[in-house]
């Protein structure tokens, strides 16, 4: 079963990440929730970035550039088959150091 990490996971309703969460876990997938808030999300604990998951295929970040290069090393070493930059997270810098055929 492929698994998403969300990083930017909250337990705000309010918020896209939340959101996402509940609708992938509706569909069926298995997630991965990354992010500073304590709780959990459509099931699943949030959890702060550790020991990177080696069975990843998407990422989806709901974090601003502005805070992405503390995740640098995390995302690359999860070696994910996909990134999705959401609305307000895109960043090219990024986008260049990552070894993938497309982002989203």
């Amino acid at each position: 079963m492929k698994k998403t990490l969300i990083i930017g996971a909250t337990p705000n309703a309010d918020r896209y990440a939340y959101r996402a969460a509940h609708m992938l876990k509706a569909k069926g997938h298995a997630i991965v929730n990354i992010g500073i808030k304590q709780g959990e999300v459509a099931g699943v604990k949030i959890e702060k970035p550790s020991t990177p998951y080696k069975d990843i295929d998407t990422i989806t970040l709901y974090i601003g550039p502005n805070i992405q290069s503390e995740y640098y090393d995390y995302i690359l070493e999860t070696k994910p088959k996909r990134v999705i930059f959401n609305p307000g997270t895109e960043n090219v810098e990024f986008e260049k150091m990552l070894d993938l055929p497309f982002f989203c």
